[in-house]
C-alpha cells in the first residue's frame, strides 16, 4: 500500500495543481467581470460600444458642422474628464453607488492659461449654481477654466480650481495668485450618492490636467455621468457650426466657428422633440414626477466679439434648447456662458490702450443661427451617444433607443439616410 500510494502521489499532485490553476483562472475571470470601473476618463473599446452620434442614426440638422462637430473645433479649446463609477445596489450615503464626475473646459488651452477671454453669462432659469459670474459680468472677462460637476460638489471643485491655478499659473502684477473660478453644476441624485461627496480635489486636477483638443467623448462621462435628460439617460453633448459672414454681396466671406457643449440634465419625457418629431410622446415613460434637472451650456467661438455681444450668444442657447421641447421648468437651473478666443492679450496692463477687433451687431445673425443649431444638436448627441445606467437603489434610466428613434424619424418623414 505504501509503495502504491507513493507511486500515485505525483499524479495526484499534478491533478491538484491543474485544479488550482483552473480555480484561480475562474476567480480572475469573475474579478474582471465584477471589477468596478476606474476613476478615469474611461476608454471605450469598439467591442464594448461603437460611438454613435445623432447624425449617424439619421437625425437631420441644419447648418454645416466643423470637422469634429464639437466645441473643440474652436482652435485652442480643450476638454477633460474625470468619471467616477463605483458600486451597485442599495444606497449607503458615503459609500455609494457612485455615478458622478468632473468636466473641465480650458478656453485657450494649457499653453495660454493666463490669457483671459471676453465672456458673458446668462441665466434662463436660476435654480442652479455657476460661481464666478459676478466678476465676468463686471469685467467682461473669464480668467480661468470652466469646471462642471454635480450640485453638492461645487465647493470642492471651486477650491480645487484655485489650488490648480496656483500650481500652474503665475502671480498677477501685484504679486498675488488671485482667482474667482467658474464652477457650474447639475443634480445627479437619482443615480448617484450625491450626499456622499465623492468628488475630491484630485478628480478636479485630473480633469484639468487631461484636458485636450480634438475629438471628445459624449454621454455618461465627466460631470455628465449621472445625469438624466428628458427622462432618458443624459449627460454631455457637443456640436459646432461653421459660420460665413459677408459685409456685402461683392465682398469675400470671412469664416468663423462656434461650438456648444452641454451638460444635459433637464426635461420631461413627453416634451422631447427631435427634428420636429414628438419622440417623447411616441416613447412614453417617466423617471420622476417633475422637471427637477438643469442644463449647463458653454458656447465658444473664434469670432471677435465683446462681452455684451457674447451675452447675446449665451441667450440664444435658450432657443436651441426650446427646439428640443423644454419649457425650462421651475426646478431647472439653466445657466449658460459664452466666450471668444479672439483678441488675445487685450486684458494686459502693460500698455495704456489695446486695439480690439469686433463684428458689427448687424452682421451677427449667422452666429446666432449657429448657436441655436449647435445647441439643439448637442442635446440630441447627449441622448443618442449614451447607454442605459443603473445607479443608487437600483434606479434604472434607459438610454434613448436608436432603432425606435430611426423608426419615428421615418414615420414622420424626417429620416436622413
Amino acid at each position: 500500500m505504501l509503495t502504491r500510494s507513493t507511486s500515485l502521489f505525483p499524479l495526484l499532485l499534478a491533478r491538484h495543481a491543474v485544479a488550482l490553476c483552473v480555480g484561480w483562472l475562474l476567480l480572475l475571470l469573475l474579478d474582471v467581470d465584477a471589477r468596478e470601473p476606474q476613476t478615469s476618463p474611461p476608454v471605450r473599446s469598439t467591442s464594448e460600444k461603437e460611438i454613435v452620434r445623432a447624425r449617424d442614426v439619421g437625425v437631420p440638422f441644419d447648418g454645416t458642422p466643423g470637422p469634429l462637430n464639437a466645441i473643440t473645433d474652436v482652435a485652442g479649446v480643450e476638454v477633460g474628464y474625470t468619471t467616477i463609477i463605483r458600486g451597485e445596489g442599495k444606497l449607503v450615503v458615503g459609500k455609494g453607488p457612485v455615478r458622478t464626475g468632473v468636466t473641465a473646459i480650458i478656453p485657450r488651452g494649457h499653453d495660454s492659461l493666463n490669457d483671459p477671454v471676453y465672456a458673458a453669462a446668462f441665466s434662463l432659469n436660476g435654480n442652479g449654481e455657476m460661481t464666478g459670474t459676478h466678476w465676468i459680468e463686471e469685467s467682461g472677462f473669464l480668467e480661468g477654466p470652466i469646471v462642471i460637476t454635480n450640485t453638492h460638489s461645487v465647493g470642492v471643485a471651486r477650491d480645487a480650481v484655485i489650488a490648480w491655478r496656483i500650481k500652474h499659473g503665475a502671480a498677477d502684477a501685484s504679486g498675488y495668485w488671485w482667482s474667482l473660478p467658474l464652477v457650474a453644476e447639475t443634480w445627479d441624485g437619482w443615480l448617484n450618492d450625491t450626499n456622499g461627496f465623492h468628488v475630491k480635489p484630485e478628480d478636479v486636477f485630473h480633469a484639468l490636467d487631461s484636458a485636450h483638443g480634438g475629438a471628445i467623448e459624449e454621454g455618461s462621462v465627466g460631470g455628465g455621468t449621472g445625469m438624466i435628460c428628458y427622462e432618458f439617460k443624459g449627460g454631455n453633448g457637443t456640436a459646432s457650426r461653421k459660420i460665413d459672414i459677408k459685409a456685402g454681396k461683392d465682398k469675400p466671406a470671412q469664416s468663423f466657428t462656434v461650438g456648444v457643449f452641454v451638460q444635459a440634465n433637464f426635461g420631461r419625457r413627453g416634451l422631447l422633440t427631435i427634428a420636429g418629431v414628438p419622440v417623447g410622446k411616441e416613447i412614453p415613460g417617466t423617471v420622476y414626477g417633475e422637471d427637477t434637472g438643469s442644463c449647463i451650456a458653454v458656447v465658444a467661438t473664434d469670432a471677435p466679439l465683446l462681452s455684451n455681444q457674447l451675452k447675446r450668444l449665451a441667450r440664444r442657447v435658450s432657443l436651441g434648447l426650446a427646439r428640443t421641447g423644454t419649457i425650462s421648468g421651475n426646478g431647472s437651473g439653466d445657466l449658460f456662458v459664452a466666450f471668444s478666443t479672439a483678441n488675445k492679450n487685450v486684458w494686459a496692463p502693460d500698455q495704456v490702450t489695446h486695439s480690439v477687433q469686433t463684428i458689427p451687431n448687424d452682421l451677427m445673425d449667422p452666429i446666432f443661427n449657429g448657436v441655436v443649431q449647435a445647441t439643439e444638436e448637442a442635446v440630441v448627441n447627449a441622448l443618442v451617444d449614451n447607454q442605459t445606467m443603473i445607479g443608487a437603489d437600483n434606479h434604472r434610466v434607459e438610454a434613448l433607443p436608436h432603432d425606435r428613434l430611426r423608426d419615428l424619424l421615418k414615420k414622420y418623414n424626417r429620416l436622413k439616410e
